[in-house]
Order: structure tokens, then sequence, then C-alpha cells
């Protein structure tokens, strides 16, 4: 089943499809510096990334609902670790509010705070989020080679799993989740999204964006085009020429509605794309509600 994935491959690939510079694993993302090297507390999420929503998201867990699976296997594990007269140091857990909100970069930068600081890239995380990830990793490197096998596998590391602790708690998390094709949802996911920039409506408003960045001096075919530069995404350091790119991306956005166009396109794309395959799509939910409910229980008792 692709649950036992932990959904990394969704998440990978909606990754691909919207050209985001983000690395779903968190501990490994580069911690950009605001332009001219300054240190200036990580804003939170602005209410223009959280309130994106579309119907997929029902069927997929958001990062907040990731970390509760993830403070639920690392219950587990640490059960199975002191079976074996291991120890195995749970993580501090990361305040929901603090999570990356699921479609941050679904139509590319859309926060004024996040563009003035940090142009086209990502922000650090959070304060609980780097917490966490900073006391994962941490813990890692205090593992000796006997515990580190345990937990993981004779193969294992972060973002993979060959067996250990770890694959029993991911097992133990599934062992009530009915199948659903998950295959269906990564394909939708993708296919939905593409299909969205074909929309008429959005066409248009693309050529209007794009119009738009073409007065402030920058030229683009569609949004997704300036989250292409690897070269400066992949870098640590912001550039007040990137800084004022991303606030006019922003402000050709807002002048435009190009996220409220795109956003109800692919809305109204995902919602016929669920209604065709209902049956496949409701087998989805109810298991993505064991999946949450399977976590609940383990963090309940703990």
């Amino acid at each position: 089943m692709s649950l036992c994935s932990r959904a990394v491959p969704v998440l990978v690939l909606l990754c691909v499809v919207t050209g985001c510079a983000a690395e779903v694993d968190s501990a490994s993302r580069s911690k950009p510096a605001a332009a001219g090297g300054a240190t200036t507390p990580v804003p939170p999420p602005g209410d223009e990334a959280v309130s994106i929503s579309v119907p997929l998201d029902r069927y997929d867990p958001s990062p907040a609902e990731l970390e509760v699976i993830d403070a639920a296997e690392d219950v587990l594990v640490g059960e199975c670790m002191r079976r074996q007269g291991l120890s195995w140091k749970r993580l501090p857990r990361a305040a929901a509010k603090d999570a990356e909100p699921r479609n941050r970069r679904r139509y590319g930068v859309v926060e004024p705070e996040v563009a003035r600081t940090y142009g086209y890239h990502l922000p650090p995380d959070r304060p609980t989020v780097a917490r966490r990830a900073a006391a994962e990793a941490k813990r890692r490197k205090g593992l000796d080679d006997m515990e580190k096998k345990a937990a993981y596998g004779s193969e294992g590391r972060p973002g993979k799993t060959s067996g250990g602790c770890l694959r029993k708690a991911e097992e133990t998390l599934l062992e009530e989740v009915p199948d659903a094709d998950f295959g269906l949802l990564n394909d939708t996911i993708g296919a939905t999204y593409e299909q969205s920039m074909k929309d008429r409506a959005v066409v248009r408003v693309f050529r209007a964006w794009s119009a738009c960045m073409r007065r402030a001096g920058y030229r683009y075919a569609d949004p997704m085009e300036p989250l292409a530069d690897e070269r400066r995404l992949n870098g640590d350091q912001v550039s007040e020429r990137e800084i004022r790119q991303a606030r006019a991306d922003v402000r050709c956005k807002k002048s435009t509605d190009l996220v409220l166009v795109w956003n109800a396109a692919e809305n109204r794309i995902q919602r016929a794309a669920t209604e065709k395959n209902s049956a496949a799509f409701a087998e989805l939910l109810r298991a993505q509600r064991a999946w949450m409910a399977a976590a609940h229980r383990v963090l309940d008792k703990s």
C-alpha cells in the first residue's frame, strides 16, 4: 500500500509539478539568509498561502497531519527500542501553527512578507518545527551503530527506511488502514494541475500577469517560471535583486487576481475528477482518516 511511503510521493509530485524549491525533508532544507545577511524573525505563514485549498487536499495528509503521524511513529519506535534494551529519546512536538501551509507555493510566491524578506526562497522553518528538526539530527548523530541498525535497519537513513523499529512502527499504524488506490491520487494531483494551467481563464490571467511583470522589467510566460532557476533557489543567500523581482511578482498576482482565478479553475477541475472516480476517492478518504485515527490513538496512550 502506498501509505507505507508516508505520503512522500504525493508531496514530491506536487513539488515537481509546481516547481517548488523546498525539499520534502525539512531537516535538509537550506536556511536562507535575508538580503544583506540580516537576521530576522521567521514570519508566520501569510493568509495568502494558508487560505489556498483544493478538493484533493482531503485525501492527502497535510504537513501538520504528517507531524502527527511522525510523532506517533516516534512513540512506537521508542517502545520497540526499549524492548531491545536500547534507549530512544522522543522528539519534541512541532506546533500545528508552525507547519508549512500545504499549498504555499502552489501558484508561486504569493506572500508579500515572505517575498520582502526571502524573495523566491522558502523561509526557514518556524520555531517548533526547527526545534524538532534539530533534535532529530542530534539524536541520530548520537546513535551508535547497533542503535542505528535497530532503529532504521541496516541501510536506513532519513527519508528511507530499510527495516528496524521505524519500519515496524509504520506498519503498525497501517494495520487497520483499508486498501485504496494511492496511485490514482498521485496521478490526479499532477494531471489536474497541468490541466488547470491550460484552462482558458487561467491562460488569460497568465497573460495579464506576464504583461504586468514585463512592465516591471521581467519577462516570464507564466508564474512558475521564476521558480525554475535552481542556481538561485538552491543557494542560501537572498539578494536585493531577487527580492525586488519577488515583490513585483506578488504585486502582479494581486493586481490580476491570478491566485483567485487559477484556484477557481483548479477546484472545478479537481471536483470533476473526484466525482468521476467517486468510489475510489471515498476509499482514499477512509484510508486517510483511518491512518490519522491510528496515529491519534498511539499518542493518546503515550
